[in-house]
C-alpha cells in the first residue's frame, strides 16, 4: 500500500501517525475475509504495522525490516534538519537524512532518483520528511500490544540504530525470530529483492 503523501494514496492535514496505523489496519481488515492477514513493513511502514496490531487489525503474522525509533534520528541532527525544513531547503534535509540518517552512498540515492515506473521518490520524501522525522513513536510499546508472531529483519551492515531497535523489539515482542542479511543494508528491498523474499517465503509458509 502507498502510504499517506506518497504514490497513489492522498494526503489530509493535520498530519497524525496514528491516522497511519488505521490506514494500515483498515487495509488489513479489508483484505481478511478468508481469515487473518500475513503483513510486511519496511522502515516507516514498519512502525505503522505494529501500530495497526495494536488496534486490534486481523493479522496472522507480521514482518517488520527495521522500523526507526526516535534512536533513529538524535536530537542534534532533528535540530539541524528542522532548521533547513524552515530555511526553505527541504531537499538538503531529505539528502541529510539519506546520507546521514539511513546511510546510503551516492551510488544508492542516484537509484532512487532512477526508480521505475517514474515513481519518482525524492519529491515524496522531501514533502513526508519533516513531519516523519519529527514523529515521536514508541516502539516498544507499540511492540508490547503485538500478539501475533513477528520476524525481525535486519542488514547486517545497516546504520547502528537499527540493530539497537531490532534488539529492543525482541526483547519487547512475546513471540519473535531475527534474521540478519548478509551484505545488506536498509534497502535489500530495492538492492537483493530476492534474498529477502526468500526469507520472507520461509517466515510466512
Amino acid at each position: 500500500m502507498d502510504r499517506r503523501g506518497r504514490g497513489s494514496s492522498g494526503d489530509v492535514e493535520p498530519y497524525q501517525l496514528s491516522k497511519e496505523f488505521q490506514d494500515v489496519a483498515a487495509v488489513v481488515a479489508s483484505m481478511a475475509d478468508d481469515g487473518p492477514v500475513d503483513v510486511f513493513g519496511h522502515s516507516y511502514g514498519a512502525t505503522c504495522a505494529p501500530g495497526a496490531a495494536g488496534l486490534g487489525a486481523p493479522l496472522r503474522r507480521m514482518a517488520l525490516y527495521e522500523p526507526p525509533g526516535p534512536q533513529a534520528a538524535p536530537p542534534e541532527w532533528r535540530e539541524k534538519m528542522t532548521a533547513m525544513v524552515e530555511a526553505g531547503k527541504p531537499g538538503r534535509a531529505m539528502m541529510s537524512f539519506l546520507t546521514e540518517i539511513i546511510g546510503l552512498t551516492g551510488q544508492q540515492i542516484d537509484a532512487l532518483r532512477n526508480a521505475p515506473l517514474g515513481y519518482d521518490i525524492m519529491p515524496i520524501v522531501s514533502a513526508t520528511l519533516p513531519r516523519e522525522a519529527l514523529a515521536s513513536v514508541d516502539l516498544t510499546a507499540l511492540a508490547g500490544a503485538v500478539a501475533v508472531p513477528v520476524f525481525l529483519i535486519l542488514g547486517d551492515t545497516s546504520p547502528p540504530w537499527a540493530g539497537e531497535i531490532t534488539r529492543q523489539l525482541t526483547a519487547a515482542l512475546p513471540e519473535s525470530r531475527v534474521a540478519i542479511l548478509p551484505g545488506q543494508d536498509h534497502l535489500a528491498v530495492d538492492s537483493a529483492p530476492g534474498l529477502l523474499a526468500r526469507a520472507l517465503i520461509e517466515f510466512f509458509s
